[in-house]
């Protein structure tokens, strides 16, 4: 049922989206013991992965929900996905942002013709927000993660990984809001070949290594990482299929993701932001346990603030 729900989603959501470019590294491989494969959704339209969940979401919409227009809240990718994917739909998007999302990001959104609504940085700040304006708009409240739609958009970043490389043994992701990863692990069961999907978690908001040891859905009481965009927590829909499918989560230290990113940025000459550099330093945090395997990497975005990043000093 779900290979061919995610092959429906892919063919729908192509017109919109870049069937973006798998990068390899010789030097890295050779560093890690094992063949790696990275799939760079920092090329993707606005960024990031995103771009394929939220344009799944809207294009199924209704006629009358489209007239209403979308919203969501979002510290910064989602908020351009949404917003882009409404705009080449011709669509109004509402998107509730923290305070402390990145400039960069908010600048972008607006660039999108997004009506950006700033709250606290809590969830529970962004939640009541989007809550008003769906109520206020009558407009229909899309999910960043926890939205089976988007979840099978954002798996078809591993969908087109595996039509190159079928023989991945693994794919590493980061997770945030688990959108990505249980995407990836539909993929990984349905196009791949006895493919395990491991994911990337900072020790900082490491809510999904705690939810996958106590079988419930656990919440960070702080999120004090360089890794934005994965300080949202797992949800009801998305939380079963990692459960089932993800093989382990690794945590790694904020040193351990500034080292990855720099090697990302040097190695492969690309722009990535220090949330997608946590899925490689998962592997090389447990690179022995990896020796002479086929790997796919899920580079999810690239959207920095270049005023800050964390090498350049």
């Amino acid at each position: 049922m779900y290979k061919q729900a995610m092959i429906e989603t892919h063919q729908r959501i192509k017109p919109f989206i870049h069937n973006t470019p798998i990068l390899t590294s010789t030097l890295l491989n050779e560093i890690l013991g094992a063949n790696l494969f990275f799939k760079c959704e920092n090329f993707q339209k606005m960024g990031a992965f995103k771009m394929r969940g939220a344009t799944n979401a809207i294009i199924q919409l209704t006629d009358e929900q489209k007239q209403k227009g979308v919203v969501t809240h979002s510290s910064g990718n989602f908020a351009q996905a949404l917003a882009l994917a409404a705009k080449s739909l011709e669509i109004e998007a509402f998107i509730v942002m923290p305070t402390t999302a990145p400039q960069v990001k908010k600048d972008a959104v607006k660039g999108y013709n997004g009506q950006i609504i700033e709250c606290d940085p809590t969830l529970e700040a962004r939640e009541k927000a989007a809550k008003q304006i769906e109520i206020q708009k009558s407009a229909t409240f899309i999910h960043p993660s926890n939205d089976f739609n988007v979840i099978l958009g954002q798996g078809t970043a591993a969908k087109e990984l595996l039509e190159i490389h079928p023989d991945l043994n693994y794919i590493f992701t980061p997770v945030g809001g688990g959108g990505l990863i249980a995407g990836t692990t539909i993929a990984a069961e349905n196009f791949g070949i006895n493919c395990k999907v491991i994911g990337g978690e900072p020790f900082e908001a490491d809510d999904a290594y705690r939810s996958l040891e106590s079988g419930k859905i656990e919440s960070n009481t702080t999120t004090n990482t360089i890794a934005d965009g994965l300080k949202t927590e797992l949800g009801d829909i998305n939380f079963p299929i990692i459960q089932k499918g993800v093989e382990k989560i690794i945590r790694v230290t904020e040193e351990e993701i500034i080292a990855a990113m720099k090697l990302i940025w040097e190695r492969l000459k690309i722009v990535c932001e220090p949330s997608s550099a946590v899925a490689l330093a998962a592997l090389i945090k447990e690179k022995e346990n990896y020796q002479n395997t086929n790997i796919g990497i899920i580079i999810s975005g690239g959207n920095v603030n270049l005023e800050t990043l964390p090498f350049s000093k």
